[in-house]
């Protein structure tokens, strides 16, 4: 009989953090079971955890990820804990519906890509994005790092193999030869890396605050493309304007979104049974690079 997630996260809590009384599941994450832990005379706490752990480093690597985001000024959780098993931090709200927050949002992510500019793409270590590995390592060319890395990386998991057929596959691989004539030769700099809607919450003081990163040196639109490609609300319409404005981001850069969200599309194909059309997403971006009969 499969257990329910607070039970599993209430046994885990019970040998490591003091005076749990209760935890309620949440929604939202797709790769994890997640909760908020109450506490007898302490403040409540977000905890984290999977069925089957991928790997004894997985939450390590997380907690690691929101230190380097810290370290840049960006507002993260703070990691209480984080063993082989169990991530707990300190608990987050849920983002205001404001346009003032959006420009906030701005203004942080445009101070974490311009103030990283780093030589080299990758990171010192792997680490996750969901249930997978991000293969990291250390690149001096930012098309060749993103065509293996994050690209053609996850065509041989099991269910990409199964939604894309060879045309398809053949495509993709064209797509990424034609990387350096399809995107603007940029830095990289630091990345949260899975900056999906519902990773964007705020402080108590309602600042924004950016939780579940896959951190590398990339390109900054790595971000923006996936703040751009997950449903924003309208009120974040100022955030794409602020964000441009302070980076100097050129006019075009929303023709390339679709491009450089194609990392995002495969590993939601690869990692779970309800794509929500990122199949449909992926040929549609190949289709210009598969051969004409």
């Amino acid at each position: 009989m499969t257990r329910s997630a607070p039970s599993v996260l209430e046994d885990l809590l019970r040998s490591r953090v003091p005076g749990i009384v209760t935890v309620e599941p949440t929604t939202g994450g797709l790769a994890a079971l997640a909760g908020i832990a109450t506490r007898r005379e302490a403040p409540p706490v977000f905890v984290k955890t999977f069925a089957e752990p991928p790997a004894d480093d997985v939450f390590a690597a997380e907690a690691e990820g929101l230190a380097a985001l810290r370290d840049t000024g960006v507002a993260t959780p703070e990691v209480i804990l984080a063993d082989r098993e169990l991530l707990v931090l300190s608990v987050l709200h849920p983002r205001p519906r404001s346009e003032t927050f959006w420009e906030q949002l701005a203004h942080v992510l445009a101070h974490l890509h311009t103030s990283t500019v780093h030589h080299r793409f990758g990171w010192h270590r792997d680490n996750w994005l969901g249930r997978r590995r991000q293969v990291n390592g250390w690149h001096d060319d930012g098309f060749a790092f993103f065509a293996q890395h994050r690209l053609l990386r996850w065509l041989g998991e099991r269910r990409v193999e199964a939604a894309l057929d060879h045309a398809d596959r053949a495509a993709l691989e064209r797509l990424c030869h034609r990387l350096p004539d399809l995107l603007p030769d940029r830095p990289a700099c630091l990345t949260h890396g899975d900056l999906w809607m519902q990773n964007i919450m705020a402080t108590s003081d309602g600042r924004p605050a950016l939780i579940d990163p896959a951190v590398s040196y990339m390109w900054a639109e790595v971000d923006l493309a996936h703040v751009w490609s997950t449903a924003p609300p309208p009120e974040a319409h100022r955030f794409f304007t602020t964000y441009a404005e302070l980076t100097s981001l050129d006019a075009g850069w929303r023709d390339r979104m679709p491009i450089i969200q194609l990392r995002q599309h495969l590993a939601v194909l690869a990692q779970f049974d309800d794509d929500w059309g990122a199949a449909g997403q992926i040929r549609t971006t190949v289709a210009p690079f598969r051969t004409r009969s």
